[in-house]
C-alpha cells in the first residue's frame, strides 16, 4: 500500500518507519529539514515541504495514495490547515492526529475518516491497523500473536460460527461478536448502538455489519485477511 505521513515527529517518524519495514511505500513530509534528514534512510521517501501550501501539496501523488495521515503534533494550527487542505483535495482516506478534545471536535467537523491519539496509542498498533485490510482495530499480545477486530466477510453472512469453521479452516478463535443494534430511547427515537455479544458460541449467526473479534497467530490472521477481506 502507499502512504503519506505529514509530520515526522516522534509518532510520525516511527509510524513511517514501521510501515516501510512492512513493505509499504511511504512518503514522509515535514517542514524541518533536520527531521527529514533523520528519516530519509529509514523510509521510502522523505520530503521537506510545507503541508499547508496548496500548490506544493497538490504536486504529491494523492490519487495513487491509499492513506494520508496528518501526524503534526506541535502546531495545532498547521495540523488543522493541512487536514482541511487534504480533505478539499479529496484523498482516499484521511486520518489526523488530535492534540486535545477541542481539536478533535474540529477534526470531526472537517470530516476526517479517523482520528489518532498518539498519547494513548502506539505507532506499532497503528502500523498493524493500517496494513491489514478491513481491520477495525488490533491488539498485539506479543511478536507472534494478536487479537483483531475485523468485518465479517460477505460470504460468511447468514452462516453460524460452526458452519464457517474458523478453527479448522484458519486456526483462529472467535472470541466474541460485536453487533450494531437499533435501540429505542425513552422518547421513542431509534439510534444504533454497538453491543458486545459475550463469548461467541458455535451457533452464533453472523450478520452483514458484525465485527469479529479474532485471536490467533499473526501469520494465520494475515492469511485469513488476505483470503477473505480483499
Amino acid at each position: 500500500m502507499k502512504y503519506i505521513i505529514v509530520g515526522l515527529g516522534n509518532f510520525g517518524s516511527s509510524l513511517a518507519q514501521k510501515l516501510t519495514q512492512q513493505g509499504n511505500e511511504v512518503i514522509g513530509i515535514d517542514t524541518h529539514m533536520t527531521k527529514v534528514e533523520a528519516c530519509k534512510e529509514q523510509i521510502s521517501h522523505a520530503i521537506c515541504m510545507d503541508a499547508t501550501d496548496e500548490f506544493a501539496v497538490s504536486g504529491l501523488p494523492l490519487k495513487d495514495t491509499d492513506i494520508v495521515l496528518v501526524a503534526i503534533g506541535e502546531d495545532q494550527g498547521a495540523n488543522i490547515m493541512a487536514t482541511a487542505l487534504l480533505k478539499n483535495l479529496q484523498v482516499k482516506r484521511l486520518i489526523s492526529r488530535a492534540i486535545n478534545p477541542l481539536h478533535e471536535k474540529v477534526l470531526q467537523a472537517l470530516g476526517v475518516d479517523e482520528i489518532v491519539h498518539p498519547e494513548e496509542e502506539t505507532a506499532e498498533r497503528w502500523a498493524k491497523k493500517l496494513c491489514l485490510s478491513n481491520v477495525v482495530d488490533s491488539f498485539e499480545l506479543n511478536e507472534d500473536y494478536s487479537i483483531i477486530e475485523a468485518k465479517v466477510p460477505l460470504d460468511y453472512v447468514g452462516k453460524t460460527v460452526r458452519e464457517v469453521s474458523f478453527k479448522k479452516e484458519f486456526n483462529l478463535l472467535v472470541l466474541t461478536i460485536i453487533k450494531k443494534v437499533d435501540v429505542k430511547s425513552l422518547l421513542g427515537k431509534t439510534k444504533t448502538e454497538t453491543q458486545i455479544q459475550g463469548v461467541a458460541s458455535a451457533d452464533t449467526l453472523l450478520s452483514e455489519n458484525d465485527i469479529l473479534v479474532l485471536y490467533g497467530s499473526n501469520k494465520d490472521l494475515q492469511i485469513f485477511l488476505k483470503l477473505k477481506l480483499k
